[in-house]
């Protein structure tokens, strides 16, 4: 029997693996308020219900790929979701590993992106703990369809208690409208399918903690406080002003 070489490192690496975003305790260079050192959360590390929604459209009458549809969403992201300049995209633009930031609130991390399709994460303290997947692909007819598709919990009960009170139905109207917005840039109408599942209807109790992280309280708390900081940095200046 004779002794194989060691198989090098970067054949060992799975073939996608550069289209995945690389492993992170916490996300760090954003910036951001209530995203900067918090943690990536996974459906499974959520608090409410959890939820898998689908939208689709069939861009009927278009010629456009699902690489070409995916390459204009990704790159035309904040425009096709109404988010606006609400919706700051890093530099690099949305590649595996970016972390944009919402709203001023919260952000997200993008997980996964490759020609046809690309995926974001959520962070502590964001209303959904889970991934949201935008893709597109060729039916069996050969015509292109643009999906979204979430597997999302709510991250902590005060965001649970405003699913029951709305934010589930936003939450609809939003990617309904996104896909609406993508088919209008291709010349294309249809009627965006939507598929609301509850997969597991049970809250987990133990992740209740997680309000500590809760975006919306911390941006009110930040803004109360924020005399308070100006007055301690006026003092903190005054302090530090030579005697004469």
């Amino acid at each position: 029997m004779t002794d194989q070489p060691p198989i090098p490192k970067e054949e060992r690496r799975p073939r996608d693996a550069g289209h995945w975003a690389r492993y992170v305790e916490t996300l760090e260079g954003s910036g951001g308020l209530n995203v900067e050192g918090r943690r990536p959360m996974s459906p499974l590390q959520g608090f409410g219900s959890m939820w898998q929604k689908t939208f689709r459209i069939h861009l009927t009458g278009t010629d456009a790929t699902p690489a070409e549809v995916v390459e204009v969403w990704r790159k035309r992201f904040p425009e096709m979701t109404g988010f606006g300049s609400g919706f700051r995209v890093p530099a690099g633009g949305l590649v595996p590993g970016a972390v944009a930031l919402l709203g001023g609130i919260s952000g997200v991390m993008v997980l996964y992106a490759d020609d046809e399709s690309f995926t974001y994460m959520t962070p502590e303290g964001h209303p959904f703990s889970g991934w949201i997947t935008f893709s597109a692909y060729e039916d069996e007819d050969g015509e292109t369809v643009a999906q979204a598709q979430l597997l999302i919990r709510a991250n902590d009960p005060l965001y649970e208690f405003m699913m029951l009170l709305g934010l589930n139905a936003a939450e609809n109207i939003t990617w309904q409208r996104t896909l609406r917005r993508v088919a209008a840039h291709f010349g294309a109408e249809g009627r965006v399918e939507t598929r609301v599942t509850c997969v597991d209807p049970k809250r987990q109790w133990r992740r209740y903690t997680n309000i500590r992280h809760n975006a919306l309280i911390l941006s009110a708390l930040h803004a109360v406080t924020a005399p308070l900081r100006r007055i301690r940095r006026r003092a903190t200046g005054t302090s530090k002003t030579p005697r004469t």
